[in-house]
Formats: C-alpha cells, structure tokens, sequence
C-alpha cells in the first residue's frame, strides 16, 4: 500500500480533508476564468446525483482545467486560507490531487445551483 505521494515522505492530503479545504477556499467560479462548459460536465453530474459519474467527469476534467487556468487561484487560495499542507499537495500532484479534484468539484456545484440548468449560463452559445 502506498502512503507517500513522492519521495519526499510526505503523504497526500486524504479526500474528505481535501473537500473540507475546498469548502473553505475564497473561489468563486465566475471569478477565476475557467472554462465554464468544461466545468459543466462535473455540473451535470452533480445535478444528476450520480456519484459514479461526479468522480469519472472529475477525474478527467479536473488535470485540463488545472493546466488553463485554475493552478493561480487555487494555489493563491490554499495561501490566503493557511493551507500549507494542501498547497504543497498541489505543487506535487497538481490537477491530480485530492485538493485539486475537491476544488473542481466545489466550482461546479457553484455552477450548477447558479446555472439551474440552463446551458447558457453553463458557458454553453446557442447555435446560430
């Protein structure tokens, strides 16, 4: 069983400390700039309440919405907040991490309670 993350023989911060961090993060998902239809996926399935769905669409959107954009105010976050376990966390594992995945998880219920549904607000354009 693996308990360190890297070799620097520090673990990985645990997933339920990683959505209690996340809840408390200063985020908002309309400040950030990341890509709303691609945070939608994640929306969706919180709105479907399928918890099978909500890890697989984490899981795959969270490493690409790390890389364009959310990395800096994430990272920013975790050092406003005294995070400094989870922000080293996130230096190590990146778009990978437990605190990452939570981040992602926490800005699209905020997306999908603002959204209601509707693709538009999900950054989603009519087709013309």
């Amino acid at each position: 069983m693996q308990l360190f993350c890297c070799d620097d023989g520090v673990p990985p911060i645990p997933e339920l400390v990683a959505h209690k961090i996340a809840r408390e993060l200063d985020l908002d998902v309309h400040d950030i700039g990341v890509c709303l239809a691609c945070l939608s996926f994640v929306s969706f399935a919180i709105d479907a309440g399928d918890t099978r769905e909500i890890r697989l669409w984490t899981n795959r959107m969270t490493p690409d919405l790390w890389a364009e954009g959310l990395e800096q105010p994430a990272k920013l976050a975790l050092e406003r907040a005294g995070q400094y376990e989870a922000l080293a966390d996130v230096e190590r594992n990146g778009g990978h991490s437990h605190v990452a995945r939570a981040i992602v998880i926490r800005l699209a219920a905020q997306l999908a309670e603002r959204a209601k549904g509707d693709p538009r607000k999900m950054g989603f354009q009519p087709w013309r």
